[in-house]
């Protein structure tokens, strides 16, 4: 579905990764470890038009992406929740949701609490939102709320509701968990779950390393740039170096 090959992103002179290379299957859960400064965030924004890689590829769904601008990747069928939310706090929630589904030519019309649903598939903006709304039902009573005004947990909740919007087949997920309470976190992890066996692949970056390969059917670990060691998720929980590493044992 999803294949990286030798990708270098820089900073100017700094280059942040250094040839990595991955590989994603359809209806999968990878998640990519390490530590702070690593490049797990540089390779979302790679993948996602936001950075423009110096060397190697990238390909989805057999087609080169590479050097396609993020709109068009959006449209292609990938969306990114980025690190810290980054969901528009001055734009009532309604507003965010719709601006997360503006690839999608039939704009929302009606006002919930109680909006019609489309009986007719996945095509539109109201059964988006529905399946939002029934995964993150605070959503729904904070319909006319300022995201601004929304608890840490709230906004992280309306961040993946609004990349949903736009329907994508793979989802990529940064630090979802970061800064939240484990009550918070632990429904973040189910709606992932959840997301994923609705028929969403998912590509998570997540400092919850022992939640994040307990989930994944693969792990990557990301060094300075480079991938390091990877295998199925539940397996690497009992590596050595990644128990020393990530997992405080």
């Amino acid at each position: 579905m999803l294949e990286l090959k030798d990708i270098r992103t820089s900073y100017g002179p700094i280059e942040a990764l250094k040839g990595i290379s991955l590989k994603i299957d359809q209806g999968e859960i990878v998640c990519l470890i390490g530590s702070n400064g690593a490049g797990k965030s540089t390779t979302l924004m790679t993948i996602s038009g936001i950075l423009r890689p110096t060397g190697g590829s990238i390909s989805f769904m057999g087609k080169n992406i590479t050097d396609a601008p993020p709109h068009r990747i959006v449209e292609m069928g990938i969306s990114h929740v980025p690190e810290g939310r980054r969901i528009f706090p001055k734009l009532t929630v309604r507003e965010n949701l719709e601006m997360g589904a503006y690839t999608i030519p039939r704009r929302l019309k009606t006002t919930p609490p109680n909006p019609p649903l489309s009986k007719g598939g996945a095509g539109g903006v109201i059964a988006q939102l529905d399946k939002v709304h029934g995964m993150f039902p605070v959503l729904k009573e904070r319909w006319k709320q300022l995201g601004g005004t929304l608890s840490g947990g709230e906004q992280q909740m309306l961040a993946i509701s609004r990349a949903l919007m736009s329907e994508p087949k793979l989802l990529l997920l940064d630090e979802p968990s970061l800064g939240l309470a484990p009550l918070i976190v632990s429904k973040i992890f189910k709606a992932i779950r959840d997301i994923n066996q609705s028929g969403v692949t998912v590509l998570l970056v997540e400092q919850n390393a022992h939640a994040a390969l307990n989930l994944s059917n693969i792990g990557y670990v990301l060094e300075n740039g480079t991938i390091t060691l990877q295998g199925i998720g539940r397996e690497l929980l009992n590596n050595e170096q990644i128990k020393k590493a990530y997992l405080g044992e």
